[in-house]
């Protein structure tokens, strides 16, 4: 493995770490007003789960292309960091009402963005450009 890719690695599992353990506790901190701890448990899983569908795809990308790898961790970094700056606005400055629709947009989008660029990835790769 090349060392920018050796880097963008590292730097995907660091991303992909903060960003899910950062978006936990931003969901948490949103919720502590609520009293339903199994509303609360719901929207914790369900922000968990685009960073539980990289961290999989990450760990079966080794057999994959340099390019297909390169594209993987580069989409967990913007994912993870994008995901943290809306949490982080919205918990730190959006009014009360309105707080709970970022977090059921944001992994649906996030889902929605790792499909397409994934999926684009694999057409490429595997149709018009062998080296993808």
């Amino acid at each position: 493995m090349s060392e920018g890719l050796e880097r963008l690695r590292t730097a995907s599992r660091i991303a992909l770490s903060v960003g899910a353990a950062g978006s936990v506790a931003l969901t948490l901190y949103v919720g502590r007003s609520n009293s339903s701890r199994l509303l609360i448990g719901m929207f914790a899983v369900w922000v968990l789960s685009p960073f539980a569908l990289l961290a999989l795809l990450a760990r079966r990308s080794q057999s994959r292309s340099t390019k297909t790898r390169t594209i993987l961790y580069g989409l967990i970094v913007v994912i993870a960091t994008g995901t943290l700056l809306i949490y982080g606005n919205v918990a730190l400055g959006f009014p009360a009402g309105k707080k709970a629709f970022a977090f059921l947009i944001t992994p649906a989008v996030s889902w929605l963005l790792t499909g397409i660029v994934m999926g684009i990835a694999a057409f490429l790769s595997s149709r018009r450009y062998p080296g993808l």
